[in-house]
């Protein structure tokens, strides 16, 4: 008889499908169903100001999962990341305020035409990296902004454009919850894909360039071709996410794709774990909360010493500076790192990766 308060010891496969499952551990298994299902019930229980920050951390996570899939795992360095959420945001308005698809046409489309932008700018990687390479994504940032801000006819120029809620027949997707489980699914599908992508062909290749591309070009992979492709698939990510940014907001504008968010994002995957699936999405939630947990700590200190206002509020971008700062120095594999250390200190593994 199976003794329930004791652990098996390693791991036993009798066929492959069990070799090749994402999770191999049954328990592990488990527990990821609980968690998953903890996160579809959350809606209900929490308030929509609350419901409203987790989709706004779930579609960072989403775009986060796209650069790290550039960055982390091919190491090929992007500044442009918010210029490709302006595409896959502009791409979808223009589709269903101007020509009236659906959302659910518009949306995969925006991934798409965002990912053939990506492409045709992944295609100076083959003879540029690191420095080179990050100042290469810089100009794509400022040439699509440049066309966004001044194609006044497609893209409503600076003033912007404004969009709908998606829909299914009549039902509408205007509450935080609803907009929140259709942000879940499509998370759940990109962190599953992500997964599944680094245990096949493409994806070791990815991790060889990253790691060492000549070797990785002497065993025979096509540096050119994996280069251009990780562009390729983690620009429709983004563009997915720009795509679900701008129908939560109703707006698209190119203001809300400046450098700050290129940089925002580069944050998120640091702060996260480079090279790291749920690092992106811990990343993710930590870089979005942080601005308001500071907010409030300012109006909390505010409300006991009003002189302090204007000062604490001018430190609150300090603080985000040094908070990548310090992870830089203390812990730069990120957040997901962390999380290893306090499973491996404690003995408790809930979440075997």
């Amino acid at each position: 008889m199976k003794n329930p308060f004791v652990m098996g010891c390693g791991e036993f496969h009798v066929n492959y499908k069990q070799d090749l499952a994402i999770w191999k551990i049954s328990r592990v298994r488990v527990r990821v169903m609980v968690m998953v299902a903890l996160l579809a019930i959350f809606p209900l229980i929490a308030s929509d100001y609350i419901v409203g920050l987790a989709t706004l951390c779930g579609i960072a996570a989403i775009g986060a999962l796209g650069l790290n899939i550039l960055t982390g795992f091919t190491g090929q360095i992007s500044i442009g990341v918010g210029a490709f959420l302006g595409v896959g945001g502009y791409t979808s308005a223009i589709l269903t305020a101007k020509l009236g698809l659906s959302f659910w046409i518009a949306m995969p489309t925006a991934g798409i035409i965002t990912a053939i932008v990506g492409g045709l700018f992944g295609l100076p990687s083959l003879r540029l990296k690191g420095l080179y390479l990050a100042i290469a994504t810089l100009a794509a940032q400022v040439i699509i902004l440049f066309v966004i801000s001044r194609w006044d006819t497609l893209t409503g120029g600076t003033a912007g454009m404004v969009l709908s809620r998606p829909e299914i027949g009549s039902f509408v997707f205007n509450s935080e919850t609803s907009y929140f489980y259709l942000m879940f699914v499509i998370l759940i599908g990109t962190t599953i894909f992500t997964l599944n992508l680094f245990r096949s062909r493409v994806g070791r290749a990815f991790i060889a360039v990253r790691d060492r591309d000549i070797a990785a070009e002497v065993m025979g992979i096509n540096l050119f071709k994996y280069k251009v492709l990780a562009f390729i698939v983690s620009s429709f990510f983004v563009g997915v996410a720009g795509a679900l940014l701008g129908h939560y907001t109703m707006v698209v504008s190119p203001e809300l794709y400046s450098i700050t968010v290129s940089i925002e994002y580069l944050a998120i995957i640091l702060v996260g774990g480079l090279g790291s699936v749920f690092g992106s999405i811990y990343g993710a939630v930590f870089i979005t909360l942080l601005p308001v947990f500071l907010r409030t700590g300012v109006e909390l200190v505010s409300g006991v010493f009003p002189d302090l206002s204007n000062v604490l509020n001018g430190m609150k971008e300090v603080v985000f500076g040094l908070v990548i700062i310090l992870f830089l120095i203390y812990e730069p594999e990120g957040l997901a790192k962390i999380w290893k250390n306090i499973k491996d200190y404690f003995k408790l593994w809930p979440f075997s990766y």
